[in-house]
């Protein structure tokens, strides 16, 4: 959610050829991203995608401090209900849970498992933009970008490792530099700008979902707006895994007149402001 890298994306492959081996046949077989209709090539079969995401919650629930506290709870859960209402995807198991940090941050993993930080209920203010924050975590699950970037880095790895390979006549020390050297081109020219793609992509069908469930769209532009008041010392965006909250505002402009659409026809849902979390 935020510019930190979060447990979003701290899934544990399985030896790379177990899972990709069923796939390779199918390499052809794009699958479609939800609102945006972009082409995704993913080679982790969805039912893999979600056990690996319900594992990983798991062990990152076990791990962290989890809140049950109703004050804290109960706003994220009745949001997060809603909004998978709209996102109508009967195949996931969803989950809201609260996780006591005062980093303003928010994460999903395949399969709707979401949990939010208490550091976010600040920028967030109220349940409107708590739809905004829990609506961008729904797209990283609908889109299954999780798996998009699982296969992204079976792919290149692949392609690191017969890179090396073709150098197999230099020296050790050599291919060692070469190898870095390639790997830190592609992490600048392709991980890092698809990650940010994926971060705006989650961000435009979050404001629809969030316009669809009830919710007034502004809200994520004022949620975005705050965050790029408070997070004045990112480093520049070409180094950052999202992509700068002022473009993130930016981006919520040109697509507010659409969400707007979406939430004339819904019924509303109420706002009410959310608790200041204790310091943990």
């Amino acid at each position: 959610m935020s510019g930190s890298n979060g447990a979003y994306w701290r899934l544990r492959l399985r030896p790379i050829w177990s899972i990709a081996a069923p796939c390779i046949g199918a390499l052809v077989a794009c699958t479609v991203a939800p609102y945006t209709k972009r082409s995704q090539l993913i080679l982790i079969p969805e039912a893999t995608e979600i056990a690996l995401g319900a594992d990983a919650y798991r062990q990152v629930l076990a791990k962290l401090p989890v809140s049950h506290d109703p004050e804290l709870v109960t706003p994220v859960r009745s949001v997060g209900e809603r909004i998978a209402r709209v996102a109508n995807h009967p195949g996931y198991k969803w989950e809201f849970n609260v996780i006591v940090k005062e980093e303003a941050n928010a994460f999903a993993l395949p399969g709707g498992k979401v949990a939010v930080y208490t550091g976010i209920f600040p920028l967030a203010r109220d349940t409107a933009g708590l739809a905004a924050v829990v609506g961008h975590e729904v797209g990283h699950a609908l889109a299954r970008h999780a798996g998009e970037r699982m296969s992204q880095g079976l792919l290149l790895d692949a392609v690191l490792t017969l890179g090396a390979a073709a150098l197999g006549g230099s020296s050790p020390a050599t291919r060692n530099l070469i190898y870095q050297a390639l790997g830190l081109g592609a992490q600048i020219g392709y991980v890092l700008p698809f990650s940010r793609s994926q971060e705006a992509e989650a961000d435009y069908i979050g404001l629809i979902l969030m316009a669809k469930a009830g919710y007034d769209p502004e809200a994520a532009l004022g949620l975005w707006q705050r965050f790029a008041e408070q997070d004045k010392d990112r480093p520049p965006e070409l180094l950052a895994t999202h992509p700068d909250p002022a473009s993130r505002a930016r981006n919520m402009r040109r697509w507010l007149p659409e969400a707007k659409r979406y939430f004339a026809a819904a019924t509303p849902a109420s706002v009410e402001p959310l608790p200041t979390p204790k310091k943990p």
